[in-house]
């Protein structure tokens, strides 16, 4: 898988999460429910995958700026190579991380997503290593 392919489905991925908390919301609103009542950060009640989904969209959402940045200048400074040997392992990473958010919290799916966490900013900073070396 390149890099650029790997991108794309994180940036994919990113989507998907978002669609289950749309979804649901969307359902709602089609019930009847007060739409202007979901703000941001808000006390709304919505079931907990569903939130737990809002949030690993938004571990998503807060990383991608940062992974789009490494491999399109993997890209653009002729090195593609560094981006396509991590790339896949990062998404992996990424991709696992949001399930377990999805899933559940406790304390050791909290150290598990820790974990995938981790592994995601080490390949990146790796990347990044090799992209000024």
């Amino acid at each position: 898988m390149t890099g650029i392919t790997a991108l794309l489905l994180f940036a994919a991925w990113t989507l998907v999460l978002m669609s289950i908390y749309v979804g649901y919301r969307t359902a709602m609103v089609m019930r009847g429910s007060n739409a202007a009542s979901w703000t941001r950060g808000g006390q709304t009640e919505i079931p907990a995958l569903v939130r737990r989904a809002e949030h690993a969209h938004m571990n998503c959402v807060e990383n991608l700026p940062v992974v789009a940045a490494v491999v399109l200048s993997a890209y653009v400074l002729g090195k593609p190579g560094v981006a396509d040997a991590s790339m896949a392992y990062v998404l992996y990473a990424r991709v696992a991380q949001s399930v377990v958010h999805v899933v559940g919290v406790n304390h050791v799916m909290v150290q598990v997503r820790a974990a995938f966490f981790t592994i995601q900013i080490l390949l990146i900073a790796r990347m990044i290593i090799a992209l000024v070396a």
